[in-house]
């Protein structure tokens, strides 16, 4: 089989390295998150996410009818992982799932009032992954109840939302009284809604939304609520959050590894290049099978978000399309928590100077490791699905 990306797909892939060709972050302008705990900077890249917008990358996944791309699943994850290679600043993760979840779950009417708008680079959209804590689920955070006119009433608390002081608009998933979750695009600067600053743990800018009372239009509601305790269609914007965290992590374990290589093959110990050290080899050889494992399982995660937003059925006895998103979820995490490790113990020094940036990479690696789950949460997923599949069989 014929495993290569198609052309339209290495196409998007050539226009985000073009876009995010002096974006790196090289000479140490950036401090490191680590010193005097505040933010890299007040605000996200704006120049950069309208070079993306020019390259019709902040849509690419969307249909063309609404200016988009008309790309797949795929094709965003090939983007975002170009996006990881410089820890771009922009909400290009947050924008895509949140406008895709629109795309298949919104209204007529909400669609072409939100995806023209994302397409051209104007609508920031954010989703709220937690609840009162990092590990609560989302939904779990916040309840909404029915209003007379048709829309919400939301109360309760969600931390940790990426860039949320900044954006337009944050999918919200909150609890219904059947038990159900209903998706609703909450203004972050709404009626009823505070939004406190944080700050996470690679630099950049989140918030912490509490809701009281705030009431949000039916308008802005996407699909129907679910009730009796389900929550599929969160479940998919969960998994479209987990294939975009993992090809970020791909991106950035990929250039700390180039950058790893670099460096190792200049540096001298002994009269002789660190790189021809068999330590140093083996580390790295082992490294490569890391970010091999975590390209092969993304791509499987992404290939199956796109049958299932398609409504389609891989063909075989597939397994659940978590084990497929838990399994990408958990190599991503462990991967780049590896990649960065070696790559600062290679590194010596070097690596904990605050003008290199590798630093800036490992904080990012642990954020992205963390964000929505540990390792160990996902294959305890894993081991639940893998179980009841086999009662099913």
């Amino acid at each position: 089989m014929d495993f290569t990306f198609s052309e339209e797909q290495q196409a998007a892939v050539e226009a985000a390295r073009a876009a995010l060709s002096d974006a790196a972050p090289d000479g140490g302008s950036l401090p490191s998150p680590a010193v005097g705990g505040e933010p890299i900077a007040e605000d996200l890249d704006r120049e950069l996410w309208q070079r993306l917008c020019k390259s019709d990358l902040t849509g690419i996944a969307l249909a063309e009818e609404y200016g988009g791309g008309g790309q797949s699943v795929l094709a965003w994850a090939l983007v975002l992982r170009e996006a990881g290679r410089v820890l771009a600043r922009v909400p290009l993760l947050e924008t895509g799932a949140a406008a895709l979840a629109v795309q298949h779950y919104g209204s007529a009417e909400l669609r072409r009032r939100v995806l023209p708008e994302v397409a051209a680079g104007r609508l920031l959209l954010s989703v709220a992954p937690h609840g009162r804590v990092a590990h609560e689920p989302a939904p779990d955070g916040v309840t909404a109840a029915p209003a007379g006119d048709g829309g919400w009433t939301l109360d309760g608390l969600q931390t940790a939302v990426p860039y949320a002081p900044l954006v337009d608009r944050v999918l919200v998933p909150a609890r219904t009284p059947g038990g159900g979750v209903v998706l609703l695009l909450v203004d972050p600067r709404g009626s009823g809604v505070t939004t406190r600053r944080q700050v996470g743990t690679h630099g950049e800018v989140s918030g912490e939304l509490e809701f009281a009372a705030a009431p949000v239009e039916r308008a802005w509601q996407l699909g129907e609520p679910e009730e009796d305790g389900a929550a599929d269609t969160w479940r998919r914007v969960r998994g479209l959050l987990e294939v975009g965290v993992a090809a970020l992590c791909l991106g950035l374990g990929e250039d700390v590894l180039r950058r790893t290589a670099a460096y190792t093959s200049q540096r001298e110990q002994f009269g002789h290049p660190l790189a021809t050290f068999q330590a140093v080899a083996v580390q790295a050889a082992d490294r490569f099978i890391d970010l091999r494992a975590m390209a092969a399982t993304l791509w499987q995660a992404a290939w199956r978000m796109d049958l299932e937003l398609r409504g389609e059925a891989p063909s075989g006895s597939a397994l659940p399309i978590e084990a497929d998103l838990a399994t990408a979820k958990i190599w991503a995490a462990e991967g780049v928590r590896a990649v960065t490790a070696s790559a600062q113990h290679l590194h010596g020094g070097m690596g904990a100077d605050l003008d290199n940036p590798l630093h800036r990479y490992h904080a990012w690696a642990k954020h992205l490791e963390l964000l929505l789950g540990p390792a160990a949460a996902y294959e305890e997923e894993l081991g639940d699905v893998l179980a009841k599949d086999a009662r099913r069989g």
